[in-house]
């Protein structure tokens, strides 16, 4: 599954490069999708399998692909495609990356059996019953998971989506702005820290989850998502605030990524974790159709405040299931099936 994901990966990228008509260009996204979708959710839950008491980690270093992925390609991709064009760089990276993928796929394998160690202590309460994806899906659970994923995941969308248009408005894009030694225009640099900050929290954020608990760790990482988009609100004419508070919003915001494979492993077991998170990560899609409702909020009310105070309160909205519905929920369901 992965090295055909690797292979549709290249083969969007290349079709994108010459794509000279919508048909084209959409064939290609698909493809890259669907490559993507399925190194991602092969990867995760394989990664999920190997490591059961350490599922926020693992999920989050995993995860953290996605983030420092994009980091580290960015500014060459943007670079290439200055200098030569876009069909320049769009070739040799889907090329290299798709040949990486497929590579490292051949290497990919699940757990055989007496090679994942028994856990003698749990450190976070989960299921040994493995629930199938036509079960899992006739659970309450499930659903409250993913209103919970697609309320965090639009809320974070809505905010960021913003920030290249916040900093043209509040005229501080190409400010420059120094920060630790670095002088970059405030809009690239905080994209840049963005990307960087959004892969790191996956990895510190899975591991915090694994210590503090599920639920304990949604309320702390999405009360902070919904008060770093208020303060970013707030802040947003000043270029210092602008690249530090973006960061902070794609910090907290990046972390959901490790927490529901992790918490979706926990309550429906790891047999079928790919599959089962495969269809909570449908929620992602969900957030995907809901983005635009940012734009329409700004051009019914001419300001960007309505966005920011929606996408708070759907954080907020998140830390109240998290822990007043979702953790007696869980709690019960364990105390079943285990």
């Amino acid at each position: 599954m992965v090295l055909l994901g690797g292979v549709l990966v290249g083969l969007g990228w290349v079709t994108n490069a010459y794509a000279n008509s919508l048909p084209k260009l959409y064939t290609g996204t698909v493809l890259s999708g669907i490559g993507g979708g399925l190194v991602y959710g092969g990867a995760l839950g394989n990664a999920l399998k190997w490591f059961p008491d350490h599922r926020g980690l693992v999920a989050g270093l995993t995860a953290a692909g996605y983030g420092v992925g994009a980091a580290l390609t960015i500014v060459p991709i943007a670079q290439m495609i200055q200098v030569r064009g876009y069909a320049s760089a769009f070739v040799p990276f889907g090329l290299v990356q798709g040949l990486v993928v497929m590579g490292l796929a051949l290497l990919l394998r699940a757990p055989r059996p007496g090679e994942v160690p028994a856990i003698r202590r749990q450190r976070v309460p989960q299921t040994t019953h493995n629930s199938r994806p036509t079960q899992m899906l006739t659970t309450p659970l499930f659903w409250l998971l993913y209103a919970m994923f697609t309320l965090m995941a639009t809320g974070g969308l809505m905010a960021t989506a913003q920030l290249a248009s916040m900093a043209k408005d509040y005229q501080i894009a190409d400010v420059p702005v120094t920060l630790g030694g670095l002088t970059l225009a405030a809009l690239p640099f905080a994209l840049a820290i963005d990307r960087v900050l959004n892969g790191l929290t996956r990895p510190f954020f899975g591991w915090i989850l694994d210590r503090l608990g599920r639920e304990n760790t949604m309320g702390i990482a999405f009360s902070l998502e919904g008060t770093g988009s208020i303060v970013l609100l707030l802040s947003a004419h000043n270029s210092v605030a602008f690249v530090i508070l973006s960061g902070v919003v794609f910090f907290v915001w990046g972390e959901i990524y490790s927490l529901f494979p992790a918490i979706c492993s926990d309550l429906f077991g790891q047999q079928y974790a790919t599959a089962n998170y495969g269809l909570l990560y449908t929620a992602k899609g969900t957030t995907a159709l809901l983005a635009p409702l940012s734009a329409w909020i700004v051009t019914m009310t001419g300001s960007r405040v309505g966005v920011f105070l929606t996408g708070a309160s759907f954080d907020l909205i998140a830390v109240a299931l998290a822990i007043w519905v979702l953790k007696p929920m869980r709690r019960r369901l364990l105390s079943h099936v285990r």
